[in-house]
């Protein structure tokens, strides 16, 4: 299964929110949890409907839910909301998990921030219980700090996993990170407490074991610490921004890296958490790539919300992927999604970008106001003379296809590709 995690690229509507801790009260917590949980629910049906399997949930689900300053008792006040979206979730037969962040620490050398990274891992634990999820849907947790002795600090993680809640060491797993703790080292703590090892390719590239190996050959290490009631073992794939400090993850996954380390490392047998920028976008890409049913609806369906960005690229690519898609009978996959990501390494070309402008606003030249017309010409009269951004335009645009409603445009990655 192929998957993704957090948040949502296609539809500006569905983000996630929060609040400040100095303006926190219950029926503020009230509407934004249930907006958060809605949002949840529409993305669960999403990747329903494009057959991704494995979602990993934020951890920003329920403001301060891990805090003494989130007073409201939501778990009680939206059992119905979560038992629905759990009900949703194994009717799919989907896998979900959660990650806290960098300060969940359980080998600090402080009591107190050990505390409370026990608190969030309860919270996660409480958010994937009140879904109604089994033990397979998991809890990823890196190890933490070196604090000037790594062997101290091991020993402390150890020791500290082992006070943990019998249902949150029944979800966690432990995964090797970029700074710290290379695989190695995360398989021998793995041995000393029983936690499944989640293999990251990309943090094993920047923060390599000392023994040189592929990763195939630490997958199926990782794959032993793996029990039948954790379910299918996991691992991590990520491609390096070479714009970025090393780390840091690439805009999209690139179709043929990707398809190269499947099969060369698990052929479907494991289940693969893609993290990267572009979210949902990437994981339905592998997800055709490897669709097993070639029917080129898939290509058709991905294309109706490409084509704007393409064709904001380049005409020329534009014309190709139209060209591709002609044969019903075939299902060029490969060539579909390299075409999408050459057009996307292409400088942008002001013409072209009009072009695109242009096209979008067809769907409202018959129906906007005088005003909006004017205001429309005006963007993109200062756009071609350089002085304003193409977003400015594109942004005017995304609140016309909201207030006319036209879905085919907001629901597409046009406005945020």
């Amino acid at each position: 299964m192929i998957g993704y995690a957090c948040n949502f690229i296609g539809d500006k509507s569905l983000r996630f929110r929060t609040i400040r801790k100095n303006n926190i009260t219950n029926e503020k917590l009230t509407e934004i949890i249930s907006h958060n949980l809605n949002v949840l629910k529409e993305i669960i049906l999403y990747n329903k409907k494009n057959k991704i399997k494995l979602f990993r949930i934020t951890s920003d689900l329920i403001p301060f839910g891990s805090s003494e300053f989130n007073t409201l008792d939501w778990g009680e006040v939206f059992k119905e909301e979560f038992a629905e979206i759990g009900r949703i979730i194994k009717e799919s037969n989907m896998r979900v998990s959660m990650h806290p962040g960098q300060y969940t620490v359980i080998n600090s050398l402080r009591e107190d921030v050990i505390e409370r990274a026990f608190w969030d891992l309860n919270y996660h634990d409480k958010v994937l219980n009140l879904l109604n999820c089994d033990k397979t849907s998991k809890i990823v947790l890196h190890i933490g700090g070196v604090y000037g002795n790594k062997e101290e600090a091991i020993i402390r993680f150890i020791k500290n996993y082992r006070r943990l809640k019998p249902s949150v060491k029944n979800r966690l797993i432990i995964e090797n990170d970029d700074k710290s703790y290379n695989i190695e080292e995360v398989l021998y703590i793995s041995e000393n407490t029983g936690a499944p090892v989640v293999y990251d390719n990309l943090h094993s590239k920047i923060n390599p074991p000392s023994v040189e190996k592929d990763d195939l050959y630490w997958i199926n290490l990782a794959k032993k610490t793996w029990k039948k009631e954790d379910g299918r073992q996991k691992v991590h794939f990520s491609i390096q921004d070479p714009d970025k400090k090393p780390g840091g993850h690439s805009k999209t996954i690139y179709i043929n890296e990707f398809k190269k380390f499947y099969e060369d490392t698990c052929g479907g047998d494991i289940d693969i958490m893609l993290e990267v920028k572009d979210k949902n976008v990437s994981a339905i890409k592998c997800v055709n790539t490897l669709e097993k049913d070639k029917n080129i609806k898939y290509l058709e369906m991905e294309w109706a919300k490409y084509k704007y960005s393409i064709l904001e690229k380049s005409h020329k690519s534009y014309l190709e992927i139209r060209k591709l898609l002609k044969d019903k009978k075939s299902y060029p996959s490969l060539e579909f999604y390299n075409i999408i990501e050459e057009s996307f390494e292409i400088e942008e070309s002001p013409k072209d970008y009009v072009n695109s402008l242009n096209h979008v606003w067809g769907y409202f030249k018959n129906k906007a106001t005088e005003k909006e017309k004017n205001n429309y010409f005006r963007l993109l009269n200062r756009y071609e003379k350089g002085l304003t951004k193409g977003e400015l335009v594109k942004n005017f645009l995304y609140k016309l296809s909201v207030k006319y409603d036209e879905k085919y445009l907001y629901k597409s990655y046009y406005f945020e590709l």
